[in-house]
């Protein structure tokens, strides 16, 4: 653990004696020292191994939850299947399709233990000619400071519904655009709610009317603004339905020289999991999805993460963008690594995420 950490040995040590615990029994103890009671007082008060205890419980809960690999192929394949069906009729924003989506989703929000962030899931946009809504539940953190600080995780979950028929094909189901994404963010809604242990609090966020012109976000980000909600980064989800080829980092940053996010991301895990794609900034997709309005409200570090790179899948706002051209280990892999680099990032105890 980063803080208390020769106190937090001390309270270990102190409770593993107390259980006769076989770990203890293991131990070398010839370089371990008597502890009189008077100088365990003198080290340590009540309030302090309460508080210990609770940080140890938390670490726990973490772990427990950790392991194994926490994300599946068989559990992504599940929700990517429903997300990108034909039944959802390509997801387009004000439709009985993507309102089977937002239903799916709330679901899965109750069962995780994640809260409404307002007072139902459903934040209905103010800035669209249709009944639409964003999904937004969070999990408040754990730290008494930290926790007034917010990390939002972001994905849009809407697509364009149905197009031009294409080998007798209407439907533009949008499995890469963006249920991969929205899938990626359930998997890590779904973590923390199991741990538990966030720091600092946490949004998950699944916008509409994306594809209209980033309504979604940019009604979401003017209502928390307004709101007074202090938001720490927003760290956004977008097309990792299939792997980047040839390169030698998992995913790619919009936006990559604007803050130190992808150095912050790789110090989390021995993998290289953020690097550069010169076509995002050729492109601009930095400001292309979901992060742009929180960069542009709030000026804070807002980035979207992707594996899409314009070579490697072919069916971007097509019929063929189905569920079975995605690959499902891979995307476990990705919330397997994300894991621990969110958890760094929102339960580090400065906010090391800064625009240069």
């Amino acid at each position: 653990m980063k803080t208390m950490k020769k106190l937090s040995t001390l309270v270990i040590f102190l409770f593993l004696v107390s259980c006769g615990t076989t770990k203890m029994k293991e131990t070398n103890t010839a370089d371990v020292q008597p502890v009189s009671e008077a100088v365990k007082i003198s080290l340590v008060d009540s309030e302090e191994i309460a508080e210990a205890n609770k940080e140890e419980t938390l670490t726990e809960n973490r772990v427990m939850a950790a392991i194994p690999n926490f994300s599946t192929s068989e559990g992504i394949g599940e929700i990517m299947n429903f997300l990108a069906s034909d039944e959802l009729q390509g997801r387009d924003s004000g439709s009985e399709g993507i309102a089977k989506a937002a239903d799916y989703i709330a679901e899965i929000f109750e069962v995780n233990g994640i809260k409404p962030y307002f007072e139902n899931f459903r934040d209905t946009l103010s800035n669209f000619n249709q009944p639409a809504y964003n999904m937004v539940g969070m999990i408040e953190g754990t730290h008494p400071e930290l926790k007034k600080e917010f990390v939002i995780l972001g994905a849009h979950y809407d697509h364009i519904g149905r197009i031009a028929a294409k080998n007798g094909d209407a439907i533009a189901n949008g499995a890469n655009d963006n249920a991969s994404g929205t899938t990626t963010v359930l998997e890590l809604a779904r973590y923390f709610g199991k741990a538990k242990a966030n720091k600092r609090s946490i949004i998950f966020a699944l916008f509409s009317a994306e594809e209209q012109g980033l309504l979604g976000s940019k009604h979401l980000a003017k209502k928390l603004k307004a709101s007074g909600l202090n938001l720490y980064a927003m760290l956004n989800f977008e097309m990792v339905g299939v792997p980047l080829q040839n390169k030698d980092y998992l995913m790619y940053l919009t936006g990559f020289n604007l803050s130190n996010l992808a150095s912050v991301s790789n110090s989390y895990t021995e993998k290289n999991v953020a690097g550069f794609l010169p076509k995002a900034k050729e492109f601009n997709l930095f400001n292309r999805s979901d992060n742009a309005p929180f960069h542009e409200i709030y000026k804070v570090p807002s980035h979207t993460y992707s594996t899409f790179d314009f070579t490697n899948f072919d069916h971007y706002h097509q019929v063929g963008d189905e569920a079975d051209l995605m690959d499902f280990d891979h995307m476990a892999n990705i919330v397997n690594v994300l894991i621990p680099v969110m958890e760094g990032i929102i339960d580090s105890p400065e906010q090391e995420i800064r625009y240069n």
